[in-house]
């Protein structure tokens, strides 16, 4: 028995499938989506509602407060010890998400550093002088692969990768999963659609996650302290929105701006997977895929 990894960008239809997958082979779905794993986090990480998944059991969603930290290190101890229950009970671990270096850290045996804490609090008070998007712009020069993989906009990730070359003296993405051993001999989907086809389903997406109540949903978040927290108010969605209620309150630029961001995610979780060799590859908008999908991995 083997894991499946259901993996591309953004709005490819990756949890249906995973669902479809998990019920057609006697399965569970492990969420590998970073910011799924907060709690209250819904309209805007398109989390599938519980009614919505046809029974099948979905771990590691809703295991964060808003003002915790999502870790990959964490995340990787987690998601290989529910890998490793489901496998012993005879269950098909369906891995589904589009946050790359999650995926590798499970389906990989990747190693994470330690720290340095002075390292990391002169990186982080670089960061608050210069910003962002000039530490992503040095982290660019450094280590090209890891600043495709880390949004400028994740001061966090962008400082812990930094720290780990600042310490080792190599580079972040040497961590990364073509430099890893696989840990799990994990069938290995990525799921895809035509380039323009997939900008319009963002579009769409968004468009009816600001209909569906994203602006709400972030003002219940601030209550529980969203704008405390170091990665959740930096999701796609979640910081325009913010950016809206702290300036104008124009929630229509928001949402063209998270429109905007997220197209722009998608070409780099695009660049991320297309990366890993062992990915066969389908078009999620052919007819059949499911049937496809299956006949590979069975």
């Amino acid at each position: 028995m083997r894991p499946v990894a259901v993996v591309g960008p953004t709005a490819t239809g990756k949890s249906d499938l995973a669902i479809e997958l998990a019920l057609a082979l006697g399965g569970e779905v492990i969420n590998a989506d970073a910011m799924q794993l907060y709690r209250g986090m819904d309209i805007g990480t398109a989390k599938v509602p519980p009614e919505a998944r046809r029974g099948v059991p979905h771990h590691l969603l809703d295991v964060l407060d808003v003002t915790e930290a999502a870790s990959v290190a964490a995340y990787q101890r987690d998601a290989r010890a529910c890998i490793e229950r489901l496998l012993t009970d005879g269950v098909v671990p369906v891995i589904c998400g589009g946050s790359g270096l999650y995926v590798q850290a499970i389906v990989d045996d990747l190693r994470f550093p330690g720290t340095d804490p002075d390292v990391r609090a002169r990186l982080a008070r670089e960061a608050e002088e210069i910003g962002s998007e000039a530490m992503h712009a040095r982290l660019a020069e450094q280590d090209p692969d890891a600043a495709v993989a880390i949004l400028p906009s994740n001061t966090r990730r962008i400082v812990r990768a930094l720290e780990v070359i600042t310490i080792t003296g190599q580079p972040f993405s040497a961590t990364m999963p073509e430099r890893g051993t696989p840990r799990y001999d994990t069938v290995l989907v990525g799921l895809d659609r035509d380039v323009a086809e997939l900008d319009g389903r963002v579009d769409v997406r968004v468009e009816r996650m600001f209909e569906a109540g994203l602006v709400d949903e972030v003002r219940a978040l601030i209550d529980q302290g969203l704008r405390e927290g170091t990665t959740a108010p930096r999701a796609l969605g979640y910081q325009q929105v913010l950016a809206a209620l702290d300036g104008d309150g124009d929630f229509a630029a928001a949402a063209e701006d998270t429109a905007r961001a997220t197209r722009r995610f998608v070409r780099r979780q695009r660049s991320w997977f297309r990366r890993d060799k062992r990915l066969t590859w389908f078009n999620a908008a052919e007819p059949g895929v499911l049937t496809r999908v299956l006949e590979h991995v069975t």
